[in-house]
């Protein structure tokens, strides 16, 4: 507003510069109508259509007066604001702008040359509302089409914050599975184990109540750390994220849980090391896959074959179950899905099912985004 106020001003003493010269007018006239035509500017953009109004009107008259021949642009500067917030039909600034044009073509063409070919007197001053028309075309044109360029901006706002959203709710929720799915699916296994044989090997039982203490307390700490992340607005502590090195923990899990883990890593000749964050999905799909055997197929062999080649890494989860699940379980599950989503980050392949009179095999081919082996590239 101190802006408009500014230019209100500045176009009031401009016309004040030009009314002076206007004869046939008293001195109050010549004073009044040029701040009349500038001041209103400033509140342009509270009430952008009635001052657009009052200046029109205004400047029709100080046209018709003789006092300032210019006096178009006080309406046509209110004009850019009322295109600017108002929301008419998309056919308005198309069919307006249009049919202005012509009217101000065709007029200025025939007021050109009626000064050459005698024509009546008022042809020759067409020149001046013309112009003006012109100016108020414009002024709406530019208006409209910054008006769209915001709405389209914030539409596209709009869906990057969404599509933001959503990918992190996604991540979230994959975070939340794999840290609670292995701990959980081990927990319930080894339950189920306990309540089958509490009476006839109590010792059996026993190991297997260890085993869910120690599953449990993990899946507190991990459980409390995610969510200590989530409701900080503190930077989450740098701590290691779980890796290749976290391998053999998994496995070491997954045989306490009745699963027979044979777990084969290899790095390729050159001792290839992975960016944190692929090491990050390679340790997430072997924890994903493992949880799917102990509460699937288990007690069971498995094989764990991480291969990290120069162009790319091979993940295989393969076991000797039945191929199927064994266990009902209430509701779909997320798990082949959060590691397809893993894999599609990379642009990688992912294949899961049964493989007749072998089991089930879970097999995720990554593009090896390596680093040399001093350093993450």
């Amino acid at each position: 507003m101190v802006l408009d106020l500014l230019a209100g001003l500045a176009f009031s003493l401009l016309f004040l510069t030009a009314a002076t010269n206007a004869s046939g007018l008293p001195s109050w006239a010549r004073l009044v109508i040029p701040f009349a035509l500038g001041m209103p500017l400033a509140l342009r953009r509270r009430w952008p259509m009635p001052i657009f109004c009052l200046t029109l009107a205004l400047a029709v008259l100080a046209v018709l007066l003789g006092a300032v021949s210019f006096a178009y642009v006080s309406p046509a500067y209110a004009l850019y604001v009322v295109a600017l917030v108002d929301t008419p039909g998309a056919w308005v600034p198309t069919t307006a702008i249009a049919v202005l044009t012509l009217i101000t073509l065709g007029g200025l063409v025939l007021a050109g040359e009626s000064s050459h070919t005698g024509a009546p007197p008022w042809m020759t001053h067409l020149d001046v509302p013309l112009i003006g028309i012109a100016a108020l075309g414009g002024a709406w044109t530019v208006g409209r089409a910054v008006g769209e360029r915001r709405v389209y901006a914030a539409r596209d706002a709009d869906r990057l914050a969404e599509q933001a959203v959503t990918e992190e709710r996604l991540r979230i929720a994959r975070e939340l599975h794999d840290v609670v799915a292995h701990s959980v699916g081990l927990i319930a296994v080894k339950a189920g184990v306990a309540n089958h044989v509490m009476n006839t090997k109590p010792e059996e039982a026993q190991d297997a109540l260890r085993v869910i203490e120690t599953a449990s307390r993990s899946a507190l700490v991990e459980m409390r750390h995610l969510l200590g992340v989530l409701r900080s607005a503190e930077p989450p502590d740098l701590d290691p994220a779980p890796g290749l090195s976290g391998l053999a923990g998994l496995a070491e899990q997954a045989r306490m849980a009745g699963v027979d883990v044979d777990l084969d890593v290899r790095l390729g000749p050159a001792g290839e090391r992975l960016p944190e964050g692929m090491e990050l999905s390679v340790y997430r799909i072997v924890q994903e896959a493992l949880t799917n055997v102990v509460k699937h197929a288990a007690p069971t062999l498995c094989r764990v074959t991480v291969v990290a080649e120069e162009r790319e890494v091979r993940i295989e989860v393969m076991d000797d179950g039945p191929g199927r699940r064994v266990i009902p379980a209430e509701g779909a599950g997320h798990g082949l899905i959060g590691m397809r989503e893993r894999i599609m980050m990379y642009g990688g392949d992912f294949e899961a099912g049964g493989v007749p009179g072998q089991g089930f095999r879970v097999l995720a081919r990554l593009p090896n985004v390596h680093a040399s082996p001093g350093g993450v590239s």
